[in-house]
């Protein structure tokens, strides 16, 4: 093999490796953490990835993993303790199923992290 054809031979293999990084950085979704700004309000819908009521044993926040567009995977908390809440309650959580669609209004704790209860108007309500 000579030096041109080594040459012309990592070229071309280059070149498909670089090209097949592009277009897989590409394709890759990007990671989303926008919109939840600790200490402000936040209304957002998502669908739930999982529920989380064993906290409540030992008056811990429940947690309830909602999945969204534009923020990411949200921990939506909800406190044991509801007669402390100004927020309606949630319902029957043991009914909500993964990738039922709900509506979350409330405090952002965190960063991926919202917590129900501060406001009247806060809720975890499942879509139709």
């Amino acid at each position: 093999m000579t030096l041109r054809t080594s040459r012309m031979h990592f070229l071309r293999y280059g070149t498909a490796i670089v090209l097949a990084c592009t277009l897989s950085a590409c394709a890759m979704r990007p990671a989303r953490t926008t919109s939840l700004v600790p200490g402000e309000q936040a209304t957002f819908e998502g669908r739930i990835v999982g529920v989380d009521t064993d906290p409540w044993a030992y008056d811990g926040n429940a947690v309830v993993t909602v999945a969204t567009d534009h923020s990411g995977t949200v921990q939506v908390q909800l406190p044991a303790r509801w007669n402390l809440c100004k927020a309606e309650a949630p319902g029957d959580l043991q009914a909500l199923r993964p990738n039922d669609r709900v509506q979350i209004v409330g405090t952002v704790a965190e960063a991926g992290t919202v917590v129900v209860c501060e406001q009247p108007q806060h809720h975890l309500r499942k879509m139709d």
